[in-house]
This record gives structure tokens, sequence and C-alpha cells, in this order.
């Protein structure tokens, strides 16, 4: 995935989303063009090779949809991590701030093991604090996190600088 002006154009901004000031970027364009949408998971997998990935985990919610596909494309299981309150079993959570607010994910407390070797999926890295919170939970879990995977990177927000262990981004905006 070198050129990725393609995927950059699909973006849509959508300003004072979900709040006053803040720009939302759409990712749906991507998801409706089926080439776009295999570029991503194509590129996505690509950053995977050589982990050994057993599981990915996927952040609520556009985090399900990359990473359910990621999950099938490389024959692995795929873990949700979701808002506080959405998942019927027991839970384990991290709170964390986002950059208009904090928030909590929970994920079940049997959802992973000390053999699985994960990646985290979500479609955009802002300041890093829902990835931090997904780490987490992952870790006291007893799995290894091997990669945090982002469709695209919200560089002027720094959130790579915080995020607790390697990533890759496929668009640095």
């Amino acid at each position: 995935m070198n050129d990725n002006t393609d995927l950059i154009k699909a973006l849509r901004d959508i300003p004072d989303f979900p709040k006053p000031g803040i720009i939302f970027k759409d990712i749906t364009p991507v998801l409706a063009d089926s080439a776009l949408f295999a570029k991503v998971i194509y590129g996505l997998a690509e950053s995977c090779k050589g982990k050994e990935i057993t599981k990915v985990v996927g952040i609520e919610s556009r985090g399900f949809i990359f990473g359910a596909a990621l999950a099938y494309a490389l024959g692995v299981g795929f873990i949700p991590a979701r808002k506080k309150g959405k998942l019927p079993y027991k839970t384990i959570s991290a709170s964390f701030a986002l950059e208009y607010g904090t928030d909590t994910i929970e994920m079940h407390e049997d959802a992973l093991t000390s053999a699985d070797k994960v990646v985290i999926v979500d479609d955009l890295l802002a300041t890093g604090g829902t990835a931090n919170a997904a780490i987490e939970l992952v870790r006291r879990l007893g799995a290894e996190v091997k990669l945090c995977a982002f469709v695209c990177e919200l560089g002027f927000l720094n959130g790579g600088e915080r995020i607790k262990s390697s990533y890759k981004s496929l668009l640095h905006l």
C-alpha cells in the first residue's frame, strides 16, 4: 500500500461532530467501495505478517468492521472491545480520556488467554486513549499485544507517541 491517495480522497470530513470544534473523519465511503475496503484489509493484514497473531481485538464501533474482516483474512478469532454495559457476560473494564471527553471499554473476562498474540484494530488513532485502554485489557487477560493497527492517524494529536505498544497506521493525516 504505497499510494493511498485514493483512500485519503474517500474520507469525508464532518465538522462539529460529535461536538462543536471536532472534525470527524468519516470512513463510510471507504466501506462502500469494495476495492478500497479490500485495500485497507490487505494493508492491515500485511502489517500482521510474521507476528503469529491468534486473535484480533476490534474497538467499538468502526474497529468492529475492520477487525472482523481482518480476523477473517488472517483466519483467527475476533474479540470485541465494547462500550460499558454492552457485553452480556462477566467483563473487565478500562476507562480513558478522549479528545472530547471520557469513556470506558470492556471485554469478556474469558476472551483471551496467555497463549494469545493479539492485534488491536480501530479506524482512527487520535490521542491514543482508546487504544491504550484496549492494550490494558488485553494485558490484564494475560495475552500479548503484538501490534495496534489503524486505518488512519491524526498526527497532529500525537497519539502515536502515547501508545504503549508498537503500532501501524495506513494513513497519516
